[in-house]
């Protein structure tokens, strides 16, 4: 098995209902923080915790750092379901309470975030915080992802398997994907994280999960719930994003001002700031962690 995960960490496993649960986490130091901060990569082809490794890399000798590959994702087990919201609300709640990390400072990306909007609406007693990087729910203001050309063929019989296989599961497209669609510099794209990608894709049973976030089975309004919550949260976004506008997160952002504290948009990024311009999104995410920690103490 290849090893993506910066020096200091290490891998364990968790049991849940669904699988094991791969999880990676830091070396415990002296200095470090009490508070956990946990890392959720977002629901695409290929995506694993390696998507974070960039920014909680460089936290580890501070903070206490829990990233899992979710079921269905990276290392974790693969099994042939039909993946839904529920599954990845009772997967965190179990991580994070097995683990003993409630309340904890959450960072989780696009529909993952979503996701963990609503879980911290239902469940308030889990998070701390939330830094997230372009929250939606493929159905956001009237925007339904599931009427998409994208969508729509990969629903069709037979189909769906086909377009995993020729457009995410070998190194031709993984490159063109990450380079044309998820970064904004291509060149930004090392071998490391082709190679990362690829083989999270290339995991036994992993076109499963994939295809519940590709044919929009996993989706809602982000919109109609983002009122309700009072968790302090920041939102971040590339520039140039292709999956959430910018317009389309700011319109989110400003349904619930008094949680969501901060909006920032890093210039000259795509869809995933924190894996293309990490030195960057890094001293947001500690800034807002220095604030929650400070208005506690």
């Amino acid at each position: 098995m290849l090893n993506f995960q910066p020096q200091g960490f290490v891998q364990r496993v968790l049991t849940t209902d669904l699988g094991i649960m791969a999880y990676y986490t830091n070396l415990p130091a002296t200095n470090q923080v009490s508070t956990p901060l946990v890392f959720f990569h977002s629901l695409g082809g290929g995506s694993s915790a390696f998507e974070w490794s960039r920014v909680y890399g460089n936290l580890g000798p501070s903070y206490r750092v829990i990233a899992p590959d979710l079921i269905g994702w990276g290392q974790s087990t693969h099994p042939v379901r039909a993946y839904r919201v529920e599954d990845y609300f009772a997967l965190i709640t179990h991580l994070l309470e097995s683990l003993d990390l409630a309340p904890a400072l959450i960072a989780a990306t696009s529909l993952t975030a979503g996701v963990v909007i609503r879980l911290a609406i239902q469940r308030p007693d889990l998070c701390r915080g939330l830094f997230l990087v372009s929250p939606l729910g493929n159905r956001d203001f009237g925007r339904d992802y599931r009427l998409s050309l994208p969508a729509l063929l990969t629903r069709l019989p037979g189909l769906d398997r086909l377009v995993y296989g020729l457009g995410a599961a070998n190194e031709l497209a993984v490159r063109w994907f990450l380079s044309t669609v998820l970064f904004a510099d291509g060149d930004r794209v090392t071998p490391e994280i082709v190679q990362a990608y690829l083989t999270g894709t290339q995991q036994p049973q992993a076109e499963y999960a994939a295809l519940a976030s590709l044919t929009g089975a996993i989706s809602f309004d982000l919109a109609a719930y983002l009122g309700q919550l009072q968790v302090p949260t920041v939102m971040v976004l590339g520039e140039k994003s292709r999956f959430t506008p910018p317009a389309v997160l700011k319109r989110l952002a400003s349904l619930n001002p008094r949680a969501i504290v901060a909006l920032h948009q890093v210039a000259g990024a795509g869809v995933l700031p924190h894996l293309e311009r990490p030195e960057v999104v890094e001293p947001l995410l500690r800034d807002f962690v220095q604030s929650i920690l400070a208005s506690s103490s």
